[in-house]
């Protein structure tokens, strides 16, 4: 079974269970490929592959013995270098934290390993976890591997990339601002932003605070639907969690698309948004929605979204940052001195009335789901951008005031509350991945994973809107010729 790393993680875990494929096997093709290709792409940093080999045998032995299987039994997992590995380095792209090994795994990664995942390592990420694209001066920079010369996006880029070239069937990430759902457009992969709760999350400095969440990224949306599945759970630690939902159990249930009411918005109302990303968008839709009921062109109002966000965001840097920065702002990289200088002209008043407004924003969010069962957006504002542009400066001729205006398109829904996938849908225009992100109710996750199942199953049967996969010989030429460049150290 040679072509094993290209099977979807649900497909491995079957074969798994009907001992059909051995776990070692599995994790053997895996760090194959990684170190074929992960000097290319940069997608892992820290590895483990000796321990990731002796659980691989003991999983196997598991599975012989006829013992009871966790949902991701086998199964080799990459983690985002912001989340505790026992073992392993959690450095935050940062020489600040390069010695940081974690003496215990986080509650999430423990949880994931007691469902069966296996880590197999860190995936790569911005600098401190903020930028538009996942390099940084400790690792280098990550690749998209349907173009190198491109960016994978951020802050969940190595975990796309890990997805996308096929180094691992699963792979986690956190979204904030869109860290999650921008890296899965850009490199054709699925990712969920879940309900705030719905993922117990001990990592949160502020533990009220809705806007970062843990979430699962997979090559299919099944994938995906079936690691949230694995990470839903409760904790006291985390004022915002709930009980898992028994609808995770067990595989996708189809959804009736044709009984769906569907708004879409090419831009939420307030979100800059490339011209050839609307026409792309515009004929996707085209293509796709006569599947559903009615599509009506709606939205939440969402226009003070920037003004919100820019003051509760700057409580979180200044809670987290001002003491390095007090110390040493060099440090720091410049997203984030840029972040807590803004943090600290911001007044209490702009505070108190940028809380009050965030409630009024996902109240009336909430008012116009009783009217729409989804809202399809597109799932990034630009095309993949190369390496050397950083973060898209301007949009249809209009400046972008810093590194995070051009995701607004993302950070809206994060102000709204409810949960988002990004699903592929073919390609764009510039021939590089195009994503759709799919909004739906609060707390209907696992429901709005099943649209997602249901819809890619649908797109897999028309050219134009197929998942892209990358042309992985031209990657093996370019990683057997890799010669030392000026993207990573």
């Amino acid at each position: 079974m040679s072509e094993i790393h290209s099977l979807s993680a649900v497909e491995l875990r079957h074969l798994i269970g009907a001992r059909k494929l051995s776990p070692v096997e599995l994790m053997r093709q895996c760090l194959s490929r990684i170190e074929k290709l992960n000097p290319l792409l940069v997608a892992f940093c820290d590895m483990r592959p000796e321990q990731a080999l002796r659980e691989a045998r003991t999983s196997e032995e598991s599975v012989m013995r006829g013992d009871e299987l966790g949902p991701l039994h086998g199964l080799p997992i990459g983690i985002k270098d912001m989340n505790d590995v026992a073992g392993l380095a959690t450095t935050y792209g940062s020489h600040l934290y390069k010695g940081n090994v974690a003496a215990a795994d986080e509650f999430i990664v423990a949880r994931l390993k007691r469902q069966g995942a296996i880590v197999v390592g860190k995936t790569n990420i911005p600098e401190l976890g903020f930028g538009a694209t996942s390099a940084n001066p400790l690792w280098g920079t990550t690749c998209n591997p349907h173009d190198v010369r491109y960016t994978a996006a951020g802050s969940s880029g190595g975990t796309a990339v890990a997805l996308a070239a096929e180094l691992v069937p699963l792979a986690m990430g956190s979204d904030f601002a869109g860290s999650l759902r921008t890296p899965a457009s850009f490199n054709g992969i699925t990712g969920i932003r879940p309900s705030a709760g719905t993922v117990a999350n001990e990592r949160r400095a502020f533990g009220f605070s809705p806007f970062n969440v843990e979430g699962p990224m997979g090559r299919e949306a099944r994938d995906a639907r079936l690691l949230l599945g694995a990470m839903a759970s409760y904790d006291s630690s985390d004022p915002l969690s709930f009980e898992r939902d028994s609808m995770w159990d067990g595989p996708a249930r189809p959804v009736d698309l044709a009984r769906l009411r569907v708004a879409v918005s090419e831009d939420l109302g307030f979100a800059p948004v490339d011209n050839g990303v609307r026409r792309d968008f515009r004929d996707k839709l085209q293509r796709f929605g006569r599947f559903f009921l009615s599509l009506d062109d709606a939205c939440p109002d969402l226009s003070s979204v920037d003004r919100v966000l820019g003051a509760m965001r700057s409580l979180e840097f200044v809670h987290d940052f001002k003491e390095i920065y007090d110390r040493d702002k060099n440090a720091l990289a410049p997203n984030v001195q840029f972040e807590v200088e803004c943090g600290m002209k911001v007044g209490i008043d702009e505070v108190a009335w940028a809380i009050g407004e965030h409630s009024r924003i996902h109240r009336r969010s909430q008012a116009f789901f009783q009217n729409w069962d989804l809202l399809i957006t597109p799932a990034a504002s630009v095309s993949p951008f190369m390496h050397e542009e950083e973060w898209p400066k301007e949009i249809n001729g209009q400046k972008m005031p810093n590194y995070l205006r051009w995701e607004a398109i993302a950070y809206g829904v994060t102000l709204m509350g409810n949960p988002a996938v990004v699903v592929p849908c073919g390609k764009g225009s510039t021939g590089l991945p195009f994503g759709i992100q799919i909004i739906g109710r609060l707390h209907h996750d696992a429901f709005l994973s099943e649209v997602a199942v249901t819809l890619e199953a649908v797109f897999e049967k028309e050219d134009e809107l197929r998942r892209p996969r990358p042309d992985f010989g031209r990657l093996e030429e370019q990683a057997i010729s890799l010669e030392p460049n000026n993207l990573n150290p």
